[in-house]
């Protein structure tokens, strides 16, 4: 079995990514140091595949470490990259955080791929890459433009590392991940409070919070509340493994959106939670948030051409997934 080394892979997305690589008889190994997710995710992967994983707590950014771990693991087929902080909001306010990891862990893996002859990476990217873009849907072929916060601007360095790099890559731009596993084994164990949509209103509903507040109402869209295109994670999960399987026998670079195409404004992802989970979310209108964008969503006739790739989970059973989650987790 070809072994995939997937860093971060006991996160949100990393973890549901392991248990789709194990579906399709590849081997990951996991390498994560839990500084943003918890134990419960690996122990979770292990209830949904039926056995052990190999797990590597190592911090991404630790030459040192990173490099005992390829001397131990041997061939490796590629690599899929997760390690990295992930909330917009807090790359704002400590941006060197975001720098130092995002772009460290990158780089030190990037050396030691090229140091042990490990030639395919499959980068977790992001939408933020595109700035505020000037056509909707967006595809790939749009500018990069200014990032609107040190998040997006990490990754637009890191794609541009990719690009300057001798290995072969998939840079996969992730539009807005939700749900959960139908298991309710795995999620989002995040240690720092949730800035996301999605995870807020869960909280809101099994009562951690009195409310969710809405960004800004002022916003040049049908009902003034900022406009995202989310996708149901299993979806997302699924697509590194059709990217590795591509990028195995098409060497290369390589940049996929991966969304639905379909945009929701915030306010219609709340009734939308509401409907799925018969509940009802106390909201109210704040001032906009820094480094937010009016609106994006895919164009995913690219992704679906090249690794015939397409969303396949609804919203509403992406919805009802994060409220099981969120009564079972961590």
């Amino acid at each position: 079995m070809k072994k995939i080394l997937v860093t971060g892979g006991a996160g949100y997305i990393g973890s549901h990514t392991v248990v789709e690589l194990t579906a399709l008889g590849y081997t990951p190994i996991i390498v994560d140091n839990l500084c943003n997710t918890t134990i419960q995710n690996i122990e979770g992967i292990e209830k949904i595949i039926g056995k052990k994983i190999k797990w590597h707590n190592t911090d991404c950014t630790d030459k040192v470490g990173m490099d005992k771990v390829f001397a131990e693991e041997g061939t490796i087929e590629g690599a899929i990259h997760f390690a990295a902080y992930k909330a917009v909001e807090e790359s704002v306010q400590n941006p060197q955080k975001y720098y130092d990891n995002n772009m460290g862990s990158l780089k030190v893996l990037l050396e030691l791929m090229c140091k042990n002859k490990v030639k395919n990476i499959i980068f977790s990217s992001s939408c933020t890459v595109y700035g505020m873009p000037d056509v909707l849907p967006v595809t790939e072929d749009a500018p990069f433009k200014k990032a609107e916060s040190p998040y997006g601007e990490t990754k637009q360095i890191c794609e541009g590392m990719l690009k300057e790099d001798t290995v072969n890559s998939v840079a996969l731009r992730y539009f807005n991940p939700i749900g959960s596993h139908p298991s309710a084994l795995i999620g989002d164990c995040s240690a720092d409070k949730p800035s996301n949509l999605v995870p807020i209103i869960t909280e809101v509903a099994i009562g951690k919070r009195e409310k969710i507040t809405v960004f800004g109402d002022d916003y040049n869209t049908p009902d003034g509340t900022c406009i995202r295109d989310y996708i149901h994670v299993v979806d997302l999960a699924k697509s590194h493994v059709l990217a590795m399987n591509f990028l195995i026998n098409n060497p290369g670079k390589y940049a996929f959106n991966v969304g639905t195409g379909i945009g929701i404004s915030v306010l219609d992802a709340v009734k939308a939670f509401e409907k799925a989970n018969n509940l009802k979310i106390n909201f109210s209108i704040g001032p906009r948030r820094s480094g937010d964008i009016e609106q994006i969503y895919a164009n995913g006739s690219f992704v679906k051409n090249k690794l015939g790739w397409e969303a396949k989970e609804t919203l509403e059973q992406a919805m009802k997934s994060a409220w099981e989650w969120e009564k079972l987790k961590c």
